[in-house]
């Protein structure tokens, strides 16, 4: 793994275990085949949430305004199938 991959991984280790198995299992499955604008929104925007936002967003109780977020968003929910 490299040290970008490294700090990337560390990143989504969050404050709920439900948040860090979703991230984590995004990078292994669905991150590598974004393009780059999206991996940008990943690690500059979505990585940025707050921790209730980010699982209202996963869980499907909350929709984001900004669809490029949502277009992230729903990337790491369909990685999880």
């Amino acid at each position: 793994m490299s040290q970008s991959q490294s700090k990337l991984y560390w990143r989504c280790r969050r404050g709920m275990l439900e948040l860090d198995l979703l991230l984590q299992r995004f990078l292994g499955h669905g991150y590598g085949s974004m393009d780059d604008s999206g991996r940008r929104v990943f690690e500059e925007e979505v990585l940025e949430l707050s921790d209730q936002d980010l699982h209202d967003y996963l869980f499907g109780t909350r929709q984001p305004d900004d669809k490029e977020v949502a277009r992230v968003i729903e990337s790491i929910r369909t990685s999880q199938n």
